[in-house]
């Protein structure tokens, strides 16, 4: 080769014994007299070619290996197979291959994908759709999100909405308050009646306002400051789902998956050292774990029986008490009487029963006066002796005499939404330590559907208020007690109150959850 062409020649193909040599391009022409030198020493040694920086690159027909020594694998004008990324030969086991799709191997490359993977499409179609699948996925979920973005700004507008014309009505009332009797009231929200002294009452401060979406009951730990919510997850056939809120906190939520065989939800209770209860459909009863968000243990849930538990053995229940009935029971609170014997009290719809878990009775006794007065749908209790009780109660349904004779039924018209029934709420008041005796009774707007919660909130100098989320209003209407005249309502929802829970912490601070299918208020009674 002439010195100082600047280019190198390809060197012709020898003959070898079973080799095909692929030559690659030197980074230096400086050594091009090197090569002419070592030409003799190549052919004896066999074919191959040396370069100062360029490398080397083979492929050997009879071991069906490619082979890579030196610097760069091949020259940027050669072709290569896109497994190995060596350079196919024309013939041997490594020469070119095209398969259907149309793209090129090196044949014993293609052979070890089939023979090692057993995909029948080439490694680039199959790149190809994995990449394909997984930016469809990406796609969905982002569309996903972004329609829940959507909605919960869509949801936030309207509630913002809401929130300045209950501001605006309040301020004209107030002022109208003002201008007919001269002087404010004297706590931050003002009664609907007049004869209340209201130095003795409770005031409720909204802390908090969280968007759900299907929430449909709560739990309140008011040590934690945490609340848990049920109800089935987003999306068409999609599980029941809980829900742990930080109540002090914008973006304290997170979801906890539940396992697959779990039903609706119907009541939740905290409890001390980190669990919770959960009642489910199905006959189900759960012990939560607040601290590792799993289920530790299920039960089976006979309708109309007690099942007494101790917390700290698990196992099995202490005692397995039978009901007056199998009517599936939807209310139970825990009471310590004057004599410091435990008492339970429990409601379904029979009405409310007492249970003496300590002594040695093994059924339920129904609390005087209480037969008849229709379907009880909830039941309260003043914490921490319940000596006041208030059970709601709605009218049953008349199923009409098959005997009768048959007459024309007037169509009536539906009611309107919202109103739902004219019901009562009965007030018991402790007369010994087992009895109680019936006192004043109120009417009220309740659910011909659901067994709503209800509460009895303590105030200052021994007395108490009664809330319920009141049908005709979409919001808790709060009570005093025992007279029944009407104290405040609260901010109204969109639509009707499912859950209400009063919780009061054990360094005493007290809050009440009011819980609509579209949102959770958070309010702390002062």
């Amino acid at each position: 080769m002439p010195s100082g062409s600047g280019s190198r020649r390809r060197r012709p193909r020898r003959a070898g014994p079973r080799l095909t040599v692929v030559l690659v391009s030197s980074s230096s022409s400086d050594e091009e007299g090197g090569e002419e030198e070592e030409e003799e020493e190549e052919e004896s040694e066999g074919p191959r070619r040396r370069g100062g920086g360029g490398g080397e690159a083979r492929v050997s027909a009879t071991e069906g290996k490619a082979v890579v020594s030196g610097g760069e694998a091949e020259g940027p004008n050669l072709p290569s197979c896109p497994i190995c990324m060596l350079a196919w030969t024309a013939d041997g086991a490594h020469r070119v291959s095209c398969i259907p799709c149309g793209h090129v191997y090196g044949r014993y490359c293609l052979e070890r994908w089939l023979l090692q993977c057993g995909k029948k499409k080439a490694p680039q179609v199959l790149l190809l759709r994995e990449k394909n699948e997984s930016l469809e996925k990406q796609q969905a979920k982002l569309l996903e999100e972004i329609k829940e973005h959507k909605v919960l700004a869509q949801k936030r507008q309207i509630m913002l909405h809401q929130n300045v014309i209950y501001e605006s009505t309040s301020k004209k009332q107030k002022m109208t308050e003002l201008t007919s009797d001269g002087t404010p009231d004297a706590e931050p929200i003002a009664s609907l009646t007049e004869d209340i002294d209201h130095r003795n009452l409770c005031s409720f401060v909204l802390q908090n306002e969280f968007l759900v979406d299907g929430a449909r009951v709560m739990g309140i730990d008011a040590s934690s400051q945490v609340i848990l919510t049920s109800g089935r997850g987003p999306g068409v056939g999609a599980e029941h789902i809980l829900t742990k809120i930080s109540m002090f906190a914008r973006q304290g939520m997170q979801k906890i998956d539940l396992p697959p065989d779990t039903k609706a939800i119907r009541d939740i209770c905290i409890l001390p050292r980190g669990h919770a209860v959960f009642a489910s459909l199905g006959r189900k009863l759960s012990l939560f774990s607040m601290a590792t968000n799993n289920v530790v243990l299920q039960y089976n849930l006979p309708n109309g029986m007690l099942l007494v538990f101790d917390i700290r053995q698990t196992s099995a229940p202490l005692h397995c008490m039978m009901g007056l009935s199998t009517h599936p029971v939807h209310t139970i609170r825990s009471a310590v009487d004057g004599s410091g014997s435990r008492k339970v009290f429990s409601a379904s719809s029979i009405g409310p029963c007492i249970w003496d878990v300590d002594g040695g009775e093994d059924r339920p006794n129904l609390l005087s006066g209480m037969e008849n007065q229709g379907v009880c749908i909830s039941l309260a209790c003043a914490p921490p002796s319940s000596d006041l009780l208030v059970a709601s109660y709605r009218p049953k349904v008349e199923l009409p005499d098959d005997s009768a004779t048959p007459q024309a039924i007037t169509p009536q018209s539906p009611a309107p939404t919202g109103s739902g029934k004219l019901g009562h709420h009965t007030l018991l008041r402790r007369a010994a330590t087992t009895s109680f005796a019936k006192d004043q009774t109120c009417s009220g707007n309740v659910s011909d559907l659901r067994m709503s919660k209800s509460a009895i909130i303590p105030c200052g100098g021994n007395q108490h208020l009664f809330a319920y989320g009141d049908e005709s209003l979409y919001g808790v209407r709060t009570w005093r007690l025992p007279s029944f005249q009407t104290y405040t309502d609260l901010r109204p929802h969109r639509q009707p109150i499912l859950d209400l829970r009063f919780a009061e912490s054990s360094t005493g601070e007290r809050y009440l959850g009011c819980l609509s299918a579209e949102k959770l208020q958070v309010f702390t009674v002062r």
